[in-house]
Formats: structure tokens, sequence, C-alpha cells
């Protein structure tokens, strides 16, 4: 090997050792950075002579690669329930231009927010992209910008009351029941609100009386303030009926003696809402035990729920494992308006950085094959979390000591092959 030689061999062993320590540093820059995926230096030697000869020595050394291991970071929660993280493979893809070029991305880092139009962003402005729900609460095939529109949620009317309670069957029948003063000729009751078609709220109280063994009466009472033609301050019955129990306290029959007819004032007339006490053994062919039963405790509601809601306006967004989108409103119901897409590859250790924590595709990394979130290959979306860095501090220290060993030892080859050429200027004297 001639003297020149060994010098650009020392001068490559500094430019590859130099350009590691540049991935090292890199590395470091990032440790803090959302979703950053942790980069390596791939060496390879370099080869001066054909390969077919069978006495060769090499020329030195080049940074060959730089590669990413896209393992799992770890997952710090936040107060954002618009930050994502992914948890298992895939990557966000989002909508923007990058460096004069527009199209999609990808990425890691789930730093979301609603900008001034409601689309979901990145600190960039670029919009995160899936799929709308339509009018009926299907989700569209469609990929576009996720965009939670800022509107008012209507009103629905109740249709239907479940009440599961306890009616204790030691109570003694009082007076017929009287509309006028329910509570003496009552044993039980309670209250639930129901909504009208405006969306209004009214207070429906339901009492509860024991006629027979094993047998009760309920009626329903609205103040006649809140219906057409009534009087204020005086209950107005809406509806009524019976329940008949087994001598083993369970639910036996459900009837109605008057139809539920609910005329609030200004909304929609004679609206009906369906009273139903449980899976009752002859009317419901049930087992007469998930509702209303007769045993001997104290009378008690265990459940009551009904279907309507009043006017909400839009409060705030969630994000469920599945991508599922959820504008929530003040009225506390939620809706989804959208579901997150998700993209795997081939080979995503060949996409290409392109700044801001962003990938791009190239030929070597395939086709993003895109779906939604926890279906495929595709991990999960946890909300109000980041993922992490997964750069290891102590591991890309003994990288620097290395690489820095690495380029001091060059250095020497370099000094040395310069000692040489000073012998042989002095050979003339």
């Amino acid at each position: 090997m001639s003297i020149q030689k060994i010098l650009y061999t020392g001068v490559s062993g500094l430019m590859a050792h130099g350009e590691g320590l540049g991935v090292v540093g890199d590395n470091i820059a990032n440790v803090n950075t959302t979703g950053y995926k942790t980069e390596r230096a791939v060496f390879a030697d370099l080869l001066g002579h054909s390969m077919m000869a069978t006495n060769q020595s090499g020329s030195g050394v080049r940074l060959d690669k730089i590669t990413r291991t896209f393992s799992q970071g770890s997952l710090v929660t936040t107060e954002s329930p618009t930050d994502l993280a992914v948890n298992g493979q895939g990557f966000f893809i989002v909508n923007g231009n990058v460096g004069g070029i527009s199209g999609n991305f990808y990425s890691r880092a789930g730093q979301f927010s609603l900008d001034r139009d409601g689309t979901l962003v990145n600190p960039q402005g670029m919009a995160l992209q899936g799929y709308l729900v339509d009018s009926t609460g299907a989700v569209d095939n469609q990929m576009t910008d996720l965009k939670i529109a800022n509107s008012v949620l209507p009103p629905t009317p109740s249709t239907a009351i479940e009440i599961a309670a306890n009616l204790d069957s030691t109570e003694v029948s009082p007076a017929a029941f009287d509309p006028a003063s329910p509570g003496t000729t009552s044993n039980f009751s309670t209250a639930i609100t129901v909504y009208d078609s405006l969306g209004a709220a009214h207070r429906t109280d339901v009492y509860f009386r024991k006629s027979a063994a094993n047998s009760w009466e309920w009626h329903a009472l609205v103040d006649g303030g809140e219906l057409t033609g009534g009087t204020a301050g005086v209950p107005t019955e809406t509806a009524a009926g019976t329940l008949g129990f087994t001598p083993d306290g369970l639910l036996d029959t459900e009837t109605v003696t008057t139809a539920p007819d609910f005329d609030f004032i200004d909304a929609t007339q004679n609206q009906a809402i369906e009273f139903d006490f449980g899976d009752s053994i002859t009317t419901d062919g049930g087992t007469g035990d998930t509702g209303v039963t007769q045993y001997a405790s104290s009378s008690s509601i265990r459940n009551q729920t009904q279907d309507g809601f009043s006017t909400g306006e839009l409060v705030g967004v969630g994000v469920l494992n599945g991508g599922e989108v959820m504008a929530l409103y003040s009225n506390g119901e939620q809706q989804q308006v959208g579901q997150v897409a998700m993209a795997t590859f081939a080979a995503d250790t060949e996409l290409a950085r392109a700044g801001d924590s962003l990938w791009a595709k190239t030929q070597d990394s395939g086709d993003a094959r895109i779906g939604a979130p926890s279906t495929g290959a595709n991990g999960s979306i946890t909300s109000g979390a980041l993922e992490q860095s997964t750069v290891d501090l102590a591991e890309e220290f003994v990288k620097m000591i290395a690489y820095q060993r690495g380029f001091q030892a060059n250095s020497r080859t370099i000094t040395t092959v310069d000692q040489l050429y000073q012998e042989l200027v002095n050979l003339k004297r």
C-alpha cells in the first residue's frame, strides 16, 4: 500500500466517524422529540482493487447507511384529549405541504388540536386524515381531512322510559289513587326528566300503589302548567297501568290502562312515551327479575333511564382506542363524527425523513396500507397520551465514546503518514 493511499484511508476514517458522531448528536438532540425513532450509523469498508485480486488491502471506510428501528416508545399522559399515541404498528396520516411538496405524510407524533375551522391539525397545520360520518351515522369510505363541525346537536324527544325497582311486598293498600293527592294515595314514587320535541325538559312523577296482593298500579303525572289545556300546579295524569307479580316476587304481567299521551305546550302534541318495567314473564316472555320486583324489603329504585335529550352545544372532542372521533356536547351526549385512518408499510425502515417528525414514502418502503386502528396490522390509539422518543441516552453516550476513539485513532494514522513523508523529504540531506 502506498503512503498516499494510507493517508486517504485515514481521511476516510475521520469522515466516517465524524458522520457517526453526527448521527449520535442528532439522536441526543431529539431525546425529547415526540415520536422520534433512534437512528443508527452503518459503516462499510472500502475496496480499492478488483474483487478478483487475491492479495489486496482495503481503502478505508465509509458511512454506508443510516437506519432506524420503529420500536414502540413509552407513552406519557397529557391533559389534551386530542393528543394521540399509536400503541403498536402504524402511522398517523397528515396532509399538507412540506418543502414545497404537497401530499400525504406519515407521523408517530400525535400532537393534534382543532383549528378555527374545526379541523384536527398537527403543530405545522397539516390536517389529520380519516373518514367522516354521514347523516345516517355510517362511516364514509373516502379518506379526507378530519373536521368536526361546530354545530348544535338537535334535541331528541323522549319515546321510552325504563324503570328497575323493588316494591315492598309488605305495604298496605292505601285509598284509591287520586291525582290531586298522589303522595297520600300511593305507596312509593320516583321522578324522571323527559324531553319534548323542542328539547324542553319536563319532570314526570311515577307513583306506585299496591292495589291487592301481588298487584300494583302505576300512574305517571306531569304538572298541568306544562301541558296544553292544563292548569299550573295541578298534577295531570298522562299514563297509567298495572303490574302483576308471582308469589316469588317476580314481575309477571304489565298492562296499560291509560295510553301515554303527553301534550307538552308548543311542542309536538300527543307525544307517546312507552313505559317499560322489565322483562315480565307472561307479557314479555322474560325471567321477571331484571326490572321491577316485589320483595319484602324497602321500596327503592335500582335504575331508571329515558332516551331523550335537550339541545347540545359542542364542548369537546374525544378519540376512542379504535380511532372513533367522538363529539362531546353540553347536554352530556356524544356522537361519532369521524374515524382516524392509519397507515403501515411493508418496509417502514425505508421511509424518508421529511422533518417535523414526518416521514414520506419511497419506492423501497412500498405504498401505504391504509385502514382503521386496531384492524389488520394497525395498532390501537390512546387518547390523551403521546409517544416518547426511543433514544437511550446511555447507549448513545457509549457510541459517542466509540466514535470519538475511532476518530482519534484515524487521526493518528494521518499523523504517522505525515512523519513518513517528513522522513522521505530528509533523505536528500
